[in-house]
């Protein structure tokens, strides 16, 4: 039976027969190559990871900053329309005290003009709370005013709301100053400037009770 003989050897086919080292050389390249896609893809992977990670803690510390600012506002239009009814109530005692009034009433009226900005705003209550402060230590001279329920309601209710502007307060600043410290640290400042998250200014206040120490509200 006649051999069958094998066709002519390609040169590459020939030089791999007589070198089994490029064979072997050939092999590791590619394993090399594959290996390293895997790590791109890995580290891809992790990046994308640590992104979305970042992202949604920016998402939340600015919520938690918005909910707190939300929180401030409601407290502070309370205690805005606490004020009219205080004064009324004062006045039926101490209608000489016009000026004072009218001052409360007009720092009342620009408080409420004063926005969303807390540096604006802060100063603005704080601005009102000097003239509500007197009009409670006017109260002191007044024997049948302090005695008068509507009044003692009314300062326990300011009091009370007070209270809870001082701790919406210490929540918001709390809530920014997160926010911030991830704004300005690496890498999720890189995430806060391509998102749009900015640094949050903080906000304080002097409120009624903290000018009139000697007044128990």
């Amino acid at each position: 039976m006649a051999r069958r003989h094998a066709g002519p050897l390609t040169r590459e086919a020939s030089q791999t027969a007589r070198n089994p080292l490029l064979c072997r050389q050939g092999r590791n390249g590619g394993a090399i190559q594959v290996t390293g896609l895997y790590v791109f893809i890995a580290l891809a992977a992790a990046v994308i990871v640590v992104g979305v990670v970042l992202y949604n803690r920016l998402v939340s510390k600015d919520q938690m900053a918005r909910n707190g600012w939300a929180d401030i506002d409601v407290q502070l239009k309370r205690r805005a329309d606490l004020i009219p009814s205080l004064v009324t109530t004062v006045k039926g005692y101490a209608a000489h005290e016009q000026a004072l009034f009218t001052e409360v009433v007009e720092r009342r009226n620009a408080a409420m003009e004063a926005g969303d900005d807390p540096g604006a705003r802060g100063e603005t209550e704080s601005a009102l709370s000097r003239p509500v402060a007197r009009i409670l230590a006017v109260a002191e001279d007044y024997p049948d005013l302090k005695a008068s329920e509507n009044f003692l309601e009314l300062q326990r209710e300011l009091a009370d709301t007070e209270s809870k502007i001082e701790m919406a307060r210490r929540f918001y600043n709390g809530a920014v100053r997160e926010l911030n410290t991830m704004v300005a640290s690496f890498p999720s400042s890189l995430l806060a400037g391509l998102f749009g998250f900015g640094e949050r200014r903080y906000f304080e206040i002097e409120t009624a009770d903290r000018l009139l120490p000697e007044v128990q509200l």
